[in-house]
């Protein structure tokens, strides 16, 4: 039977293959360049194919990967065997569009006993292992979350009905409401905020983020209504940037609006969803995989977390979403008093 997947789905693959080939995972700085002197051994990969049969892959057996299924040993692969896959899949993820098929993959999967592309994975682990810590020297056990910068850049924060922000406008009436709502041009949302002058954040129209960001800060749901405010009130997108004008407007606390954020972005990338009861712990509790545009793969591990934040602090977006799909951008008149939804999504950029 013929498999297909999109760029994100094969390069979840893939990552498994190029880990077994190289035994190791290199980390990375904030700017995502390869720290050369800062790498991890690999002991194990683990995958849980479904609620039944659990994968395990024993690596630093010389150039064999050991291949255990539901601890019963069935085969030796060779690295080689796998560094050669690794770079087949690379070359055909990059000139594959949509959804589509990858010439050998079915061997290469029966070999690693995989049935389908992705794992089961029920929270954002995409991947496990067990790395050798030099520091504790010791074998860790840690689930990670991949993203794929070949294609499309991905979205850390998915936007939905229930990350829209309720905001109160003032100085409004119904003739200028009337007005504000027939602005339709490319950028209509941002076009119609700088039309209010006097708006100011109300609630979350969903309780469930609203107790979820509770774990973040208890005041970080007002840390991202300004935020907002600033991406479609001005003409900046960069969350370094957003934050950046966010912190220049407030006297209190310098840097305020940018840690806050890096805080927010870090538990958005490794648990944080706004629908599913979160209870502030980092479910991929290993750290971030990134899959680089050349094909290299490295890790941000949860032990140096700054470095991490800045990275997901310099790399993230704001983006305007579907307005019709998730209801928000158009004033509304509620018990004489006027409101405007806006709506929360950050992208890689």
């Amino acid at each position: 039977m013929k498999i297909s997947g999109n760029k994100g789905e094969w390069s979840e693959f893939y990552t498994l293959i190029r880990l077994l080939a190289d035994g190791e995972i290199y980390t990375a700085d904030e700017n995502l360049s390869k720290n050369e002197n800062c790498y991890f051994p690999i002991l194990k990969i683990f995958r849980c194919e479904d609620k039944i049969n659990k994968v395990e892959y024993r690596l630093n057996f010389q150039n064999d990967v050991e291949l255990y299924l539901n601890g019963k040993f069935l085969r030796n692969i060779k690295t080689s065997v796998l560094d050669t896959a690794a770079k087949n899949f690379f070359d055909a993820i990059c000139k594959g569009k949509g959804s589509f098929e990858i010439d050998g993959a079915e061997k290469i999967m029966k070999t690693l006993e995989c049935t389908k592309i992705k794992a089961d994975s029920k929270n954002k682990t995409d991947i496990t292992l067990e790395i050798y810590d030099p520091f504790t020297r010791y074998g860790r056990i840690c689930g990670y979350s991949i993203k794929s910068d070949i294609g499309n850049p991905p979205t850390l924060f998915n936007s939905s009905q229930a990350t829209n922000f309720k905001f109160e406008i003032f100085d409004m009436n119904d003739e200028k409401m009337d007005e504000i709502n027939a602005i339709d041009t490319r950028n209509k949302i941002k076009d119609r905020v700088r039309r209010i002058s006097d708006m100011q954040f109300d609630s979350l129209e969903n309780e469930t983020f609203s107790r979820n960001l509770l774990f973040v800060d208890t005041n970080m749901e007002n840390f991202l209504a300004e935020m907002l405010k600033v991406y479609y009130g001005e003409n900046v997108s960069n969350c370094a940037e957003v934050a950046e004008i966010s912190d220049s407007r407030n006297l209190k606390l310098e840097n305020l609006y940018s840690h806050k954020l890096k805080k927010f972005l870090c538990a958005a990338a490794l648990g944080l969803t706004p629908t599913k009861i979160w209870n502030g712990r980092d479910e991929s509790d290993g750290g971030y995989i990134i899959i680089k545009k050349s094909g290299e793969i490295l890790a941000y591990h949860l032990y140096d977390r700054d470095r991490f934040e800045n990275y997901l602090l310099n790399s993230t977006k704001f983006d305007t979403p579907s307005a019709g799909r998730y209801n928000f951008g158009k004033i509304y008149k509620t018990g004489g008093r006027y409101f405007i939804n806006l709506n929360l999504q950050i992208r890689f950029k």
